[in-house]
Order: C-alpha cells, then structure tokens, then sequence
C-alpha cells in the first residue's frame, strides 16, 4: 500500500514576528525622542536661569546678600565705568548771544546821539528769538512806508551790527482803519514797511537774502492795547526777530 502524503501545517502567524520587531523599532525611536526631548528642555531651562540672572539688578550678587562681598574678585570680573564728564561752569560775566545783541543794540542807541526819539527801539523775547522792535515814531511817517531820513543811519548801522543768521522782518499796525490810494488796508501798509526795512537791511547789511523773510500782519498781532494811544502807538512798528530755527523762515 501507497503511503499517504503528510500535508505540511502553514503558519499563518509569522506576520506577527514582522509586527513585533515594528513595535519594537517604533518604541525605541519614541524612547530616543522623548530623551533628545528632554535635554533639549534642560538646557533651555538653563539659558531662561543665566539670561534672567544676567537682567536683574544686583544679580551677581546672592538673594539675601545686599552688599558686595568683601573678598576681592578677580581682575576679570570687576567691571569698571567710566566717571561722568564735570560740566564747565559758566564763567562768570558771560552774555548769552541774546543779551550780546541788547547790548549792541543799547550802544547804537547811544551812538545815534538823540536823532530818534526816545522808544523808537526796544527789544523782547518771543518764542521765535529776539524781537527788535522799530516803532513807527522814529522810523516812519504816519501812514507811509517811507523810511523817515534821520533813521536810515540807525538802519546802516543796525544792518552792520545783525548777524548772517535767519531773521524774520514782520510789519504790524494798530487797529485804526487805512484807506489812500497807496494802501487799500493795513494788510498792504503793514507788507510795505517790512519790505522796506528788509530791503534796506539787505543792501548795507552782509546778511544773504535767504536769511532773511518779510511779512505783514495788519492790526492782528498787537503787543500792547489798542484802546489807548500809548498801546496803539506801541502796536505800530515793524519788528527784526532773529531766528532761533530756519525752519521759521518758512
């Protein structure tokens, strides 16, 4: 009799060596993840400590020590700064340019011996800078933008005396009304007599022409009141402010 042939078992199970060497690779590349992970996170908890150390005042110091120790430190560590600059003190009798300009100003006056009157020029501060203010009684006749003759001497040496810096000639008038041939308004009187002054400045003076700026205002930037002859009288006038800013040129 003929042998039966014994049919071979087949395991269908061997996937399952497959799977478990795939879990096993999965979890060792997990394990070396989380481990990377957290030294990462050491040192980056060690750069937060240093920098806030680095920033907070007196960190090189500990918590509860309020003071340097005593013991000397190492020539590397001492970290020296450099004393602050004394200022110069102002020496007494200085002027400031401003004051320089009033003292010129008081001298030319002098020099002019009596041929203005008196309060034909005072000076003040004004945001801008220094205001010389020319009045009307020494330097005008009323209602005209003609300069009288007595004072173009004054003016020559005013020019003289005027740095090359920027300056504003501004024309002002009092609040009583004008009305000729020559001017329509005090708008157009006002313009005409600053325009007669700056020009008079630029033609004896050494100052260059875009230095220098004219304006008129009319009755609307009064320094004093116009409800009397005095205030009115002190309204009327054309001043030179020289300039602290070019950009007030413009």
């Amino acid at each position: 009799m003929s042998r039966k042939k014994k049919h071979e078992h087949v395991n269908h199970e061997r996937w399952l060596v497959s799977y478990a060497d795939f879990i096993t690779l999965l979890f060792a590349f997990f394990v070396v993840l989380f481990a990377s992970s957290q030294s990462d996170r050491k040192k980056q908890m060690e750069v937060a400590a240093a920098m806030q150390t680095a920033f907070t005042p007196m960190g090189s110091f500990e918590a509860h020590d309020k003071t340097p120790p005593l013991d000397p430190a190492p020539s590397s560590s001492i970290v020296t700064r450099p004393a602050a600059l004394a200022m110069p003190f102002a020496q007494q009798g200085q002027l400031t340019p401003e004051q320089e300009m009033k003292a010129k100003l008081a001298k030319l006056m002098r020099d002019a011996g009596g041929k203005l009157p008196p309060g034909s020029v005072t000076t003040r501060m004004t945001p801008d800078g220094l205001a010389i203010s020319l009045h009307e009684i020494g330097f005008f006749p009323s209602g005209s933008a003609v300069i009288r003759r007595d004072a173009i001497p004054v003016l020559i040496a005013l020019a003289d005396t005027i740095p090359d810096a920027p300056l504003r000639v501004e024309g002002h008038t009092d609040n009583v009304p004008i009305h000729t041939t020559q001017f329509q308004s005090n708008w157009e009187l006002s313009t005409a007599r600053a325009s007669a002054i700056a020009r008079l400045l630029l033609e004896r003076g050494s100052m260059h022409p875009a230095n220098v700026a004219a304006a008129g205002y009319a009755e609307f930037h009064p320094i004093a009141s116009n409800f009397s002859e005095e205030g009115r009288s002190q309204n009327r006038r054309v001043d030179i402010i020289l300039l602290r800013d070019r950009a007030a040129l413009r």
